[in-house]
């Protein structure tokens, strides 16, 4: 199988993967995920990686206007305006579920859908929006480093939350479990080896010595300096195992704010002759 085949970006994919025949893919979990692939037509097959404690990927962030006018913490996100990068997306869901853990409930937040990390940060330093729950990139830091910004919270650090996963069609998983396994056991090999080199024996970020290298060969192959690759150091289980607890919550969600449709069920979606669950605590 070749470097082709695996397609590794975000839910603009999913319709690739279906349409196309490409064989494997990996995509952020969205409400719109969850109704396609609840048509038949997609299966989880693993982890592909998922916002962890200490990991700095999905963030909350605060305009400087709105941090000098009282909103320091989630607490204070009642009656603001709050950019993500879509509805439904997976800032949406941390938004609305994060919200509630410190009593914040969604409909008390009007929502803006800007399509990008970038326009979110425009709105941000232009006034159009109060905060963002969204990816935190390098320019995003840059803009957080100068100032042009506040930065709240990490997602990772609230919210136990599977927002990636490994997908392929159903036609797929029926009928090509030979080249699957081979592709579990290549995949599998190079998650341990990020896992040594980036996590440590409590699962938070520890800096191992195959991590200079690692980087390089991340950076190489992303088209991005070291300084990119360390900011975006995610938590990846080293067996690829699948928070299914979460999805179930996700789904629940979506379903209660009307964003997945009523019939969608996840053990419909989740392909067990391929997922090793992630043990509930």
């Amino acid at each position: 199988m070749s470097l082709s085949s695996i397609l590794c970006v975000g839910f603009a994919v999913v319709a690739l993967v279906h349409a196309l025949g490409i064989d494997i893919g990996a995509t952020g979990l969205a409400a719109g995920f969850y109704n396609l692939a609840n048509q038949g037509v997609l299966k989880i097959i693993g982890a592909q990686g998922r916002e962890a404690p200490g990991f700095h990927n999905l963030g909350f962030l605060v305009s400087n206007h709105a941090y000098e006018t009282g909103l320091k913490s989630i607490h204070d996100l009642a009656g603001k305006t709050v950019a993500v990068t879509q509805i439904g997306a997976p800032g949406h869901y941390a938004l609305g579920v994060v919200g509630e853990k410190y009593g914040v409930a969604l409909s008390s937040v009007r929502v803006l859908a800007m399509q990008s990390i970038v326009n979110i940060t425009s709105a941000l330093t232009g006034g159009q929006a109060d905060a963002g729950v969204t990816g935190v990139t390098v320019p995003t830091m840059a803009a957080i480093d100068r100032g042009d910004l506040r930065l709240i919270a990490w997602v990772g650090d609230e919210l136990a939350f599977q927002d990636r996963a490994i997908f392929v069609t159903t036609k797929t998983a029926n009928d090509r479990r030979d080249l699957l396994e081979h592709f579990f056991r290549g995949y599998v090999k190079g998650a341990q080896a990020y896992h040594d080199a980036f996590i440590g024996p409590d699962e938070r970020p520890l800096e191992g010595p195959s991590a200079p290298e690692m980087m390089a060969i991340i950076g190489k192959y992303v088209s991005q300096p070291i300084e990119a690759v360390k900011l975006g150091i995610a938590y990846v289980d080293p067996s690829l195992r699948v928070n299914v607890s979460d999805i179930e919550r996700q789904i629940a969600w979506y379903k209660g704010q009307g964003m997945v449709k009523p019939e969608v069920d996840a053990a419909a979606i989740i392909d067990k002759r391929y997922v090793v669950p992630l043990p509930e605590k």
